[in-house]
């Protein structure tokens, strides 16, 4: 499989394939997370990414019976990732290619922006990415970084780590910054004990990434905290992507971009 170009051709693959990520995967194109609930937690969950804007910064919402949107045009929200998360009571169950069976009537599908949109122009500005260099998915961590509550739900900030350069630190800074639809700027920079990660060769989600000499690990808040808070607080369902395996969607990541 090679570096796939368009979001249409990564999501008709994804249909029928598994992928170790898909990051890097229809550059210039927005990946969006997903998490899925019955529509009784849908106010609940939209008030949590309400006041947890970093974590969980919204970039589309399908009501209940919907499954496709302008963000997928001809896609379908239950086929078109390369692998989905089955949570009952806040325990992992099942991991599925085609969450169909799990779309009843009254499933609400938020889309959560991912920070695989901002890797397109880090790269462009020079500062390599080590998971997809090295042809592995993104390491991704709990912290001890509370989010505010909300309802029903509450837990723990998830973060995604890459290695940077010492001398391109400031630069990913202030790249990524400008796109605080995706996560935006990093939530911390150097010393992960001191977010409560006790070792970076045992990520809670994705996997490890060899990290090179003279580089500074640098952590982005990451869109699947949801997940982190859907096992802290056990609604009775949740879909979600399985993490690195993203929604690739039309939109360009240039929208996502301020000046």
């Amino acid at each position: 499989m090679g570096i796939m170009q368009t979001p249409a051709e990564v999501r008709a693959f994804a249909r029928a394939h598994d992928m170790t990520t898909t990051a890097g995967h229809a550059r210039g194109f927005m990946q969006a997370n997903l998490i899925a609930l019955p529509r009784e937690y849908a106010f609940d969950f939209l008030l949590f990414a309400q006041r947890n804007p970093k974590p969980c910064p919204i970039v589309g919402v399908l009501e209940a019976g919907q499954f496709t949107s302008e963000l997928i045009p001809g896609g379908d929200i239950r086929t078109d990732i390369p692998a989905y998360n089955i949570y009952e009571d806040g325990q992992l169950t099942q991991t599925l290619d085609d969450a169909s069976p799990f779309y009843s009537a009254d499933i609400v599908s938020f889309l959560i922006g991912c920070s695989f949109t901002f890797e397109n122009a880090l790269v462009e500005n020079g500062i390599s990415i080590a998971h997809i260099d090295q042809g592995r998915n993104v390491p991704m961590y709990r912290t001890t970084i509370p989010c505010t509550p909300a309802g029903a739900f509450s837990g723990p900030m998830v973060v995604s780590m890459r290695p940077i350069p010492a001398s391109q630190v400031s630069d990913a800074v202030r790249i990524t910054s400008r796109y605080p639809g995706v996560h935006g700027a990093p939530v911390h920079v150097g010393d992960p004990a001191a977010i409560g990660i006790e070792d970076l060769a045992q990520p809670d989600f994705g996997e490890a990434v060899d990290i090179p000499e003279g580089t500074i690990p640098v952590f982005w808040a990451c869109g699947v905290t949801p997940q982190s808070i859907v096992m802290n607080s056990r609604p009775s369902l949740a879909i979600t992507h399985a993490p690195g395996k993203m929604l690739v969607t039309d939109i360009p990541d240039r929208d996502f971009l301020i000046p």
